[in-house]
């Protein structure tokens, strides 16, 4: 699922959207990963408005460490969740990534290719069979066993990959941007399940999309929902771990801040 928020920061309305991605804990744990990515949002945006001028790492890490407090949740055994953050300031713009949720800037994508870059056998294997033909069928769901397995074993360690779960740690692994507050008039803000689909069905107009009111934002969400059982049910034209990808996005446009 996807978790968006909103906040304007302080004297000079400092616009911070976060748009996160939670998934579920390899092992049962008695917190589902919306819960989890509901609490984090909210710790992430009261923290920095505590603190507006704290580093965004530093804002992450304290909400993650709150967030495993306050559900009981310990490293290993704790639902995760991507996160990007973006902070408008009088004259930067500063971008925050940790998991594979997208930031797209007027000529540059921001994202966190770590996990995808681990090259997993058993992720290549299931694209390949979807591609093929295969569907969503039993040994798929192996296949997904097995590369939770391999991505437990790499989250959050020297040379996997880094997520927010139940280690404050993983916040100093983030992916962090700065630009200058001119060159960026306007961003967008997705889940990895948005982005892809949106770029297979070629609604990557990002600049007519950081457009989009909240109506026209969801309607191309729904095109996107609509065409993963109407048309490419079994994966076969875009491979995806789930027939069905939750999806969020956030559109903003940023208007400059006197010094």
């Amino acid at each position: 699922m996807g978790i968006f928020g909103w906040r304007t920061l302080g004297f000079f309305q400092v616009v911070v959207p976060v748009v996160l991605g939670g998934a579920s804990a390899f092992i049962p744990v008695p917190v589902s990963a919306q819960d989890y990515a509901a609490y984090l949002g909210r710790r992430i945006i009261g923290g920095l408005a505590a603190e507006p001028e704290a580093e965004l790492s530093a804002a992450l890490a304290d909400a993650i460490e709150a967030t495993a407090h306050e559900l009981g949740l310990k490293p290993g055994r704790s639902p995760s969740s991507t996160v990007s953050i973006l902070r408008q300031r009088p004259d930067r713009v500063g971008l925050l990534a940790l998991g594979d949720s997208v930031i797209v800037l007027p000529g540059e994508v921001v994202t966190d290719e770590r996990i995808d870059g681990l090259r997993l056998a058993q992720r290549d294997e299931y694209r390949r069979r979807l591609a093929a033909g295969s569907g969503y069928d039993d040994r798929h769901r192996e296949l997904l066993r097995q590369l939770q397995t391999e991505q437990a074993e790499r989250r959050n360690v020297e040379g996997g990959y880094w997520i927010a779960e139940a280690e404050p740690k993983a916040a100093e692994h983030a992916l962090q941007v700065s630009r200058p507050a001119s060159a960026v008039r306007w961003a967008v803000l997705a889940t990895d399940g948005a982005y892809t689909t949106m770029t297979r069905l070629r609604l990557d107009d990002w600049p007519q999309v950081a457009e989009a009111n909240e109506t026209g934002l969801a309607a191309l969400l729904d095109r996107c929902q609509v065409w993963e059982p109407d048309v490419d049910p079994d994966g076969r034209q875009l491979p995806r771990a789930k027939r069905h990808d939750d999806k969020t996005i956030a559109a903003v446009h940023l208007d400059h801040i006197p010094s």
